[in-house]
C-alpha cells in the first residue's frame, strides 16, 4: 500500500500553491503546483479580485496536483490550507457574491479611519482586537461598502474572508477559523469571539458573520466536488489559517525565543507562542491568533520586495546592482528614503503616508536611491524589532521570502541595522508546510508543532562598524519620519 499524504494549499494574493506532503510534514518532490495571479489595482486605491475567478484558480491548482499524481495509489487523508489575511467580501442569502474580494492593500476606505478614531477609543479597541484602525481591516472597509455600494450592502447577508468563501463553496458551511477571524479587526483576541462593541457600532449582526470553528473541526467535500476529486472525498478539510501564522510554524518560529522575518512583496516580523496575548500590546504592533491556544504578535510593512522591484524597473538600475552596493561604504549616498509607496501599516498606521526621497544632489544616481530604499526598509524592521522586544526576548531570527533570498546584500544590510544574527532555514514553501504541520498536530501524527524545529541553514552575522553607521542614518530617517509622516 502507498503511504497516505496531506494536501497543502496556500491561497496568496500573488499566487496559489498546492503540493502533497507526507505525514512527517515533508514536501513530496515534484508535486508542487503554482499558479500566479494578481489583484486588480484601481486609481482610487482599490486592490480587488473577482471571487468566482479567484475560486476557479484554486480549483485549477488542486486539479493540477491531483493530475500530476494520478498514478499514485496514495490516499489523501487531509487538506490543510493557509490564506492571505484581512480579505473581505459579501455574499447574499444564496451564498452568491455581492461584492468583489478586497485585499489588505485596498485603501479606498482610508478617509473613514478618521471617523473611527473620532468616535471610538482606538487604544482600547487595539488592546481588545489586536488591530489599529486602518483601511486594511474590516471596520473601515465595512463602512466603505455601506457608503459606496449601498445596494450590495443591503443584499449582503454574510461577510466573509475569501478563504471562508472557498470553504463554503466546497462544503456548504459558512464558517471561519479563529486564525482568519483574528485578523479582521473585529475579533476579541482575549475571548476568541467576535467583538460585541465593534459589531454594534458597525451595525453588523452576529448572524451576518461566519461561525468561528475550533482547530479540531473539519469539513468534508460536498457531493459535486467529491465527484470531481474522488481521491479527496474522504479527506478531512481543516480550518484555514492565516499565511503569516503558517509561515511562522513552517519556519519553526513558534516560541518566544525565535522571531520570523519575511520579505516577499511586503514584509513582516513576527513572534508566535503558546499563551495569552500580551497584557499590553505595543502601539505599533498587531496581535492575532494561530488557534485558541497560540497567539502571534508582530508588525507588517506594506513595502518590501515590491518596492525593490518597482524601483529597479522604474529607475532602470544596473543588473549588477548588488555587486555595486557590496563594494560601497554604508549610507555613503547621504539620502533618506521614506518607504511608503504602498502606504504605512506598522508602526504608525498613517493612512496618508507616502514615499519620499530626501537629500538628492546633482551626483545622486539610481544606485543611491535603491540602496537608500533598502536601508529604509531595514530601519522600519528595526522599529518593529524594538517593539517586539517588549513582548519577548528573542535570541534567534529566522529569515524567509524571495526578496531576501535573491539579494545577499539586502540580507546583510538588514542584519547590520538590527545588529542581530539572522538565519535562513532550508525549508521550501514554509507557509504550506506550516498549515500541514498544524493539521498533523491535530490529527495526532506529531506531538506538537513546537517540536518540529528546522535546523541548519546559512547564518549572517552583523558587522559592528556598519551598525554604527546605520544607527546614525536611522536617526536621520526617524527625524524625517516624525517631521513628514506623522504630520501627514
Amino acid at each position: 500500500m502507498a503511504r497516505p499524504f496531506i494536501l497543502g494549499l496556500d491561497i496568496g494574493t500573488s499566487s496559489v500553491r498546492a503540493a502533497l506532503f507526507d505525514l512527517n510534514g515533508r514536501l513530496i518532490p515534484k508535486t508542487l503546483v503554482k499558479n500566479d495571479r494578481s489583484l486588480r489595482s484601481t486609481r482610487d486605491g482599490g486592490a480587488e479580485i473577482d471571487a468566482e475567478l479567484a475560486f476557479k484558480q484554486i480549483v485549477r491548482c488542486v486539479d493540477e496536483v491531483l493530475a500530476a499524481t494520478e498514478n499514485s495509489r496514495a490516499e489523501v487523508i487531509a487538506v490543510a490550507a493557509s490564506s492571505f489575511w484581512h480579505s473581505l467580501m459579501g455574499v447574499d442569502k444564496n451564498g452568491k457574491p455581492t461584492t468583489k474580494v478586497l485585499g489588505w492593500a485596498d485603501n479606498r476606505s482610508r478617509d473613514l479611519v478618521g471617523d473611527l478614531r473620532k468616535r471610538l477609543d482606538e487604544r482600547e479597541v487595539h488592546q481588545r482586537t489586536g488591530a489599529r484602525f486602518h483601511s486594511s481591516f474590516w471596520p473601515a472597509k465595512l463602512m466603505w461598502f455601506r457608503r459606496e455600494q449601498p445596494d450590495a450592502f443591503a443584499r449582503t447577508t454574510g461577510w466573509l474572508s475569501f478563504s471562508d468563501y472557498v470553504a463554503f463553496r466546497l462544503s456548504g458551511q459558512m464558517a471561519t477559523s479563529v486564525s482568519m477571524a483574528s485578523a479582521t479587526g473585529i475579533f476579541d483576541q482575549r475571548k476568541c469571539t467576535w467583538d460585541d462593541e465593534l459589531s454594534r457600532f458597525l451595525k453588523i449582526k452576529q448572524r451576518h458573520l461566519p461561525t468561528i470553528t475550533q482547530s479540531s473541526d473539519h469539513f468534508r467535500l460536498n457531493r459535486s466536488f467529491s465527484r470531481r476529486w474522488p481521491r479527496l472525498s474522504g479527506a478531512k478539510w481543516f480550518p484555514t489559517i492565516g499565511d503569516g501564522a503558517a509561515n511562522n510554524i513552517g519556519s519553526g518560529c513558534v516560541t518566544k525565543k525565535r522571531a520570523a522575518l519575511m520579505v516577499g512583496t511586503s514584509g513582516a516580523m513576527r513572534i508566535a507562542y503558546t499563551g495569552a496575548p500580551p497584557d499590553k500590546i505595543p502601539d505599533g504592533l498587531w496581535c492575532y491568533r494561530i488557534d485558541q491556544d497560540r497567539v502571534i504578535v508582530g508588525g507588517a510593512l506594506s513595502d518590501g520586495g515590491g518596492l525593490y522591484r518597482w524601483l529597479r524597473q522604474r529607475l532602470r538600475s544596473p543588473k549588477n546592482l548588488d555587486a555595486i552596493i557590496s563594494k560601497r561604504r554604508p549610507a555613503l549616498h547621504g539620502l533618506t528614503f521614506l518607504p511608503f509607496i504602498a502606504g504605512e501599516r506598522s508602526t504608525g498606521y498613517h493612512e496618508n503616508a507616502a514615499g519620499a526621497v530626501i537629500g538628492m544632489t546633482s551626483v545622486t544616481d539610481t544606485v543611491d536611491i535603491v540602496e537608500a530604499a533598502m536601508e529604509a526598509v531595514a530601519f522600519r524592521f528595526a522599529e518593529v524589532a524594538d517593539q517586539l522586544a517588549e513582548v519577548a526576548e528573542f535570541d534567534d531570527i529566522i529569515a524567509s521570502g524571495g526578496a531576501l533570498r535573491s539579494s545577499k546584500v539586502w540580507t546583510g544590510l538588514i542584519v547590520d541595522v538590527l545588529s542581530r544574527a539572522l538565519r535562513f532555514v532550508p525549508v521550501p514553501e514554509a507557509s504550506l508546510r506550516g498549515a500541514v504541520l498544524l493539521a498533523l498536530e491535530t490529527l495526532g501524527n506529531i506531538e506538537s508543532i513546537e517540536q518540529v524545529l528546522p535546523e541548519g541553514g546559512r547564518i549572517f552575522e552583523p558587522n559592528a562598524d556598519n551598525h554604527a553607521v546605520y544607527e546614525r542614518a536611522r536617526q536621520q530617517h526617524e527625524h524625517y519620519y516624525d517631521l513628514i509622516i506623522k504630520n501627514t
